[in-house]
């Protein structure tokens, strides 16, 4: 069984939830028997912390390809989903299986070849603010448009989206969820030394900084509090200058609030190990990969009421009103003020995510899938 990836940066990474799913799923693939290829863009590196992983082009026996394209704002992600899909087109594979919407305004290439064509929806990208109301939002609306119309099977992560496909398009849906792996806890020693971090002192949110994230209602929230606990953003910009520019300007005046920017590795383990409380106050997700990995880390969580984290989170967690800073700061300053409620969110919540998601589960319904069509 061949496969071919096409939709993300650059695998092995965590720059983005697509590379963060891949770099785990695609070895486990290999695994239940896929010959599996991703098609990495050339405009971006691997990190430092995945360097020594990679050697003749593999990374935990996964083929690594360069798809040729050019640095920009939105154009990096079209150019290499076109030059992939040819290459994959032109390529003895089973499954081309694409990810995200705005790379499946590509996907008509190998399925004119005769590809069978798999696409996943990470989320209703055209909806994310960054992409504004022009050309980019209307690349993605047609990227769903094409998918709809020509991949052989969907793959959504939540109901809310299955649903969607249904009454847009008519289009049967597979709900595969994300998964997790057990992490690596680990004692404040980095965190401590680069930002003056120590265990329960700290808030933290874990994200690409764009502005569908709601950091900004996070941040506004904050500063209407009376806590001696610092706020922690950990994360790092994702085509938003802007927006993180502004972001920086709501926190100048109050020290408390310390940008890591991009976090990986053990640096990202303490973050997540040492918290007092992970707030995760999007407006829109598919699957949130943070919200998994708050609760792996056994954190108590502060989130949005939108379904796709309801649905994960279940009574786990402590909810407020999509968008509305006001309900958040109430429940901001209530989780700040009761150490033992916080504590009671904490205790077991490793063990009730870790028993919910796990990613093994998703390899092989994935595999499932892909045996499926080439049958």
């Amino acid at each position: 069984m061949r496969v071919a990836m096409i939709g993300h940066k650059v695998i092995p990474s965590r720059r983005g939830g697509i590379e963060n799913v891949l770099t785990t799923l695609c070895p486990l693939l290999v695994e239940e028997g896929a010959e599996v290829t991703c098609y990495n863009r050339t405009s971006d590196k691997i990190e430092n912390e995945y360097v020594g992983t990679v050697e003749n082009k593999m990374y935990r026996g996964v083929k690594l390809k360069k798809a040729w394209t050019l640095k920009g704002r939105g154009a990096s992600a079209m150019i290499s989903s076109f030059t992939a899909a040819i290459c994959a087109a032109f390529s003895k594979y089973d499954v081309v299986h694409f990810h995200a919407e705005g790379p499946c305004a590509a996907l008509w290439i190998p399925k004119l070849f005769g590809k069978k064509c798999v696409a996943t929806v990470h989320g209703l990208d055209w909806q994310r603010e960054k992409w504004g109301k022009g050309f980019a939002s209307k690349y993605i609306k047609f990227g769903e448009k094409v998918l709809a119309k020509y991949a052989d099977e969907i793959i959504v992560l939540s109901q809310s989206a299955y649903d969607y496909f249904k009454e847009t398009y008519g289009r049967e849906a597979v709900i595969i969820h994300n998964g997790i792996n057990k992490p690596n806890r680990k004692s404040a020693e980095e965190i401590t030394e680069k930002f003056g971090l120590s265990e329960n002192e700290y808030i933290c949110m874990v994200c690409r900084l764009t502005a569908e994230k709601g950091v900004h209602y996070l941040i506004d929230a904050y500063n209407r509090i009376k806590t001696d606990k610092k706020l922690v953003i950990a994360g790092d910009t994702s085509d938003t200058d802007e927006y993180v520019a502004e972001l920086k300007r709501m926190a100048e005046n109050n020290p408390n609030i310390i940008f890591t920017g991009f976090v990986s590795g053990a640096l990202l383990d303490e973050i997540y190990s040492n918290a007092y409380l992970v707030c995760l106050p999007s407006d829109i997700e598919g699957m949130s990969l943070s919200l998994l990995e708050a609760f792996a880390y056994k954190n108590a969580v502060l989130c949005s009421d939108i379904p796709e984290n309801t649905l994960v989170a279940e009574d786990k967690a402590v909810y407020f009103q999509k968008s509305n800073v006001e309900d958040l700061t109430e429940k901001l300053q209530r989780l700040c003020d009761d150490e033992a409620l916080v504590h009671t969110y904490k205790e077991g919540a490793d063990e009730f995510i870790l028993g919910k998601y796990n990613w093994r589960d998703v390899a092989k319904a994935t595999f499932d899938l892909y045996k499926k069509l080439k049958k």
